[in-house]
């Protein structure tokens, strides 16, 4: 079975096409900028020990005339992986949020697709993207089954001491004020391998999901029990370009001082704050670069990235009751060292320690850090959202 997997945001289109069970990566790609002159695709097809890779410029398109150009891509007569776009069986789309209707998989039709229009309001920066590529992807692909995986779904699992904010009960039932998280497939994603890898279905984890955007939830037996992200995707841990937790009486303070209206003042907190509003670099690369040249300003925020992971693994054993492992994972998690163990600096009397030179790989790609002999697992698990989707595209069509 052929998975064609889409991730669409507002200028991009991010891809894999998945043979299932066999979970064989065929092909990948990203559209940049999209809207623009200098919209570009990259291609890779996986062939041998080597992917091939492809790089075409395409102009100024929409988004159907960027997927219209990776269909193209893949049925090219030197490098194609498909002759036909009838050879693809399903669809999966990533959907930034399901609010509280959907909290599964589900197959789209029109039902679905007006109930996420109505949902705009929860993601006005990506849902709107996420139906153009939904509608885009039915046009090109018409014999698919196109199918919705949402990205808060599995946090739904979360109790309402967990999801609820102490805020008139009004506006939650109303206006949908509650807690729904993020990075909801890589969460599930990981945690399974994890748990899988502990041989222990009942194992009690946090992930921690650490890239531009970061997030950690608390999972037991997974089951999401709470996680950092909140109604949107700005609270919770520090973030390249995004503030995390803040107290609300700051934004009150901002806008009386400064007189920045409000529309200002979210972009200056998702766009302008985080790491990049602490020394100026939001690419932790970058930021390493400069704590290496003395850069104060780097330093400080780079101690206070890992003091805010730092807490809430402290909060979410308390939720836990205890701890099996700590999972690491996304592009700072998996690559980062330093941040791994300064993360976990200082908390042996919770029975954490972080050992760089007691790395132990297995042949799933997971890697564990822990001190010989401690109870708590803390493990690298490499992330792929498009696989897990993938899976239960293949699931709900065999289901």
């Amino acid at each position: 079975m052929k998975i064609f997997v889409i991730n669409c945001g507002s200028s991009s289109i991010k891809y894999q096409l998945i043979t299932m069970p066999e979970a064989t990566l065929v092909c990948s790609g990203l559209v940049e900028r999209i809207g623009t002159d200098e919209s570009v695709l990259i291609h890779k097809v996986f062939w041998g020990n080597e992917p091939i890779v492809l790089k075409k410029q395409i102009g100024n398109v929409d988004h159907g005339g960027a997927l219209a150009a990776v269909v193209e891509v893949m049925m090219d007569k030197d490098s194609g992986v498909i002759s036909s776009p009838e050879e693809i069986d399903a669809i999966g789309h990533r959907v930034l949020h399901g609010g509280r209707i959907f909290t599964e998989i589900i197959k789209i039709d029109e039902a679905v697709k007006a109930q996420i229009k109505k949902l705009f309001p929860l993601g006005p920066l990506h849902l709107p993207a996420n139906l153009t590529g939904i509608e885009v992807a039915e046009a090109l692909f018409p014999s698919a089954r196109q199918v919705a995986v949402f990205d808060t779904a599995f946090h739904q699992t979360m109790p309402p001491v967990a999801y609820r904010y102490a805020v008139s009960n009004d506006y939650y039932e109303n206006n949908g004020v509650r807690v729904y998280g993020f990075h909801g497939t890589s969460h599930k994603y990981v945690s399974a391998k994890a748990a899988a890898y502990l041989g222990n279905p009942t194992a009690r984890i946090i992930t921690i999901h650490l890239g531009n955007g970061c997030s950690m939830a608390a999972i037991n037996a997974g089951k999401c029990m709470d996680t950092s992200m909140g109604l949107g995707p700005l609270s919770g841990l520090i973030m390249g370009t995004r503030c995390g937790d803040i107290d609300p009486s700051v934004i009150f303070h901002i806008i009386e001082r400064t007189g920045i209206s409000l529309t200002e003042l979210q972009d200056v907190l998702n766009k302008k704050s985080g790491m990049l509003g602490l020394c100026g670099l939001s690419d932790m690369r970058d930021i390493k670069a400069a704590i290496k040249n003395g850069d104060d300003a780097a330093a400080l925020a780079y101690d206070m990235y890992a003091y805010r992971i730092k807490k809430y693994i402290g909060s979410y054993i308390a939720i836990l009751n205890g701890l099996d492992a700590i999972v690491f994972t996304g592009g700072i998690g998996e690559n980062d060292s330093a941040m791994r163990a300064l993360s976990l600096k200082d908390m042996e009397f919770l029975g954490i320690t972080y050992n760089e030179s007691n790395a132990r790989h297995s042949s799933e790609g997971i890697t564990q850090y822990q001190d010989a002999g401690a109870k708590i697992k803390v493990l690298v698990v490499p992330t792929n959202e498009e696989l897990q989707i993938a899976k239960e595209c293949y699931g709900l069509s065999n289901g």
